[in-house]
């Protein structure tokens, strides 16, 4: 797909889209913790009164479903489905703004809702997508239908680890990018050429997230290394915490844990997104 092609359909989806902010959030490698921070980020939005959607768009590894504890029986329509014309891509959202429990400290701001479009969980639909694929433009419809018709205020595009066509879509209708990364060779290499695919794409605004940083390291030199390398500015730098990995993905931390440090940090990153200009 051409770059002439991919800004067209960004200047489609933002001027029927105008106050809802896009972020695609995206790592070159699996394992950097890409969905727990999404939905963690997520979750911190809607508690500060915004309306959040959420896609998950790893359609080959699903995983955003887990940590607000849907299963099959709770899910009709995925976003499989409105890629093979079964639905309209509202339809495969859930309102998943309960994981706000009475019993936590951390409780929606009026106004606030969260949405979720999982992708399936079932192994006939990933190997179908595997065998037979989709057509990647289709996301970009999908994504005007959710904004629209629950009047998000953000929307999260959760992406497929690595660079391929409905990446470069997603990046490409985003007025911001966080990529994640890990203090890793191998990640430091990958995100170069996320980070140079998504200048070329002109992204408006993008940050930088390390994750799982051990406590050892030390935290200011590694942030002054990571935006040195990339000319970018690094939203937070997330410690390899023994409290997030007990979780096990089965629950919201920020949500379970608000005072955490941990959560602090994820409310870094909201806070960035949130002074982004012209949105709020």
């Amino acid at each position: 797909m051409g770059c002439d092609r991919i800004h067209e359909t960004h200047i489609v989806l933002i001027g029927s889209c105008e106050m809802t902010q896009v972020v695609s959030v995206h790592s070159f490698r699996g394992g950097t913790g890409k969905s727990n921070i999404t939905s963690n980020l997520a979750a911190t939005l809607a508690r500060q009164g915004f309306r959040v959607g959420m896609v998950d768009t790893d359609i080959q590894s699903p995983g955003i479903h887990v940590l607000f504890g849907l299963d099959d029986d709770d899910i009709s329509y995925t976003l499989n489905d409105y890629l093979w014309g079964r639905c309209v891509m509202p339809d495969a959202a859930y309102d998943v703004t309960g994981a706000f429990k009475a019993d936590r400290d951390a409780i929606v701001a009026e106004g606030g809702g969260l949405f979720l479009v999982p992708s399936s969980i079932r192994a006939n639909a990933i190997t179908q997508i595997l065998r037979e694929g989709y057509d990647p433009t289709l996301l970009n419809g999908g994504f005007s239908q959710f904004i629209r018709q629950f009047s998000l205020d953000y929307l999260l595009i959760d992406t497929h680890p690595g660079i391929n066509e409905e990446t470069l879509l997603s990046v490409a209708i985003s007025d911001s990018l966080i990529v994640i990364l890990r203090p890793d060779r191998q990640d430091y290499q990958g995100t170069a050429v996320t980070v140079d695919v998504a200048r070329e794409l002109e992204v408006p605004n993008m940050m930088l997230v390390v994750n799982k940083a051990l406590s050892s390291f030390d935290f200011d030199a590694l942030e002054t290394q990571v935006s040195q390398t990339y000319s970018l500015p690094v939203a937070a730098i997330l410690p390899m915490s023994e409290d997030v990995m007990q979780l096990a993905s089965s629950d919201i931390f920020c949500l379970r844990n608000p005072y955490h440090a941990w959560a602090k940090k994820i409310a870094d990153i909201a806070d960035r997104l949130m002074q982004t200009p012209d949105l709020n």
